[in-house]
C-alpha cells in the first residue's frame, strides 16, 4: 500500500503541475493574441489612411486635368479672335 500511496502522491503532483503550466500558457496566449489584435488594427488603419490620401491625391489630378484643359480651351478661343484681328487688319 505504500507504493501506490506514493504513485497517488506523484500522480496528483504532476497533474497539478501541469495544469499550472498550461493555464499560465493559456493566459499568455491571450495576451499575444490581444497584441496581435490591436496590431492587425492598426494595420487596417494605416492602409484605409493610405487609400484615402490616395483617392485625395487622384481628384486632385482631376481637378488639375479639368484646370488645365479649360486653360487650354481659353487660349485656343484668344488665338482664334488674335487670328481674326489679324485678318482685319491685313485686309
Amino acid at each position: 500500500m505504500v507504493v501506490s500511496d506514493i504513485t497517488q502522491v506523484l500522480l496528483i503532483a504532476v497533474i497539478t503541475v501541469l495544469t499550472t503550466i498550461l493555464t499560465i500558457i493559456g493566459i499568455q496566449i491571450i495576451h499575444i493574441l490581444k497584441e496581435f489584435r490591436k496590431t492587425i488594427e492598426k494595420i487596417n488603419k494605416i492602409i484605409a489612411d493610405a487609400g484615402r490620401v490616395t483617392e485625395e491625391v487622384s481628384d486632385s489630378l482631376v481637378e488639375l486635368t479639368g484646370v488645365t484643359s479649360g486653360i487650354r480651351s481659353a487660349l485656343g478661343i484668344f488665338n482664334l479672335f488674335c487670328k481674326k484681328k489679324k485678318k482685319k487688319e491685313n485686309e
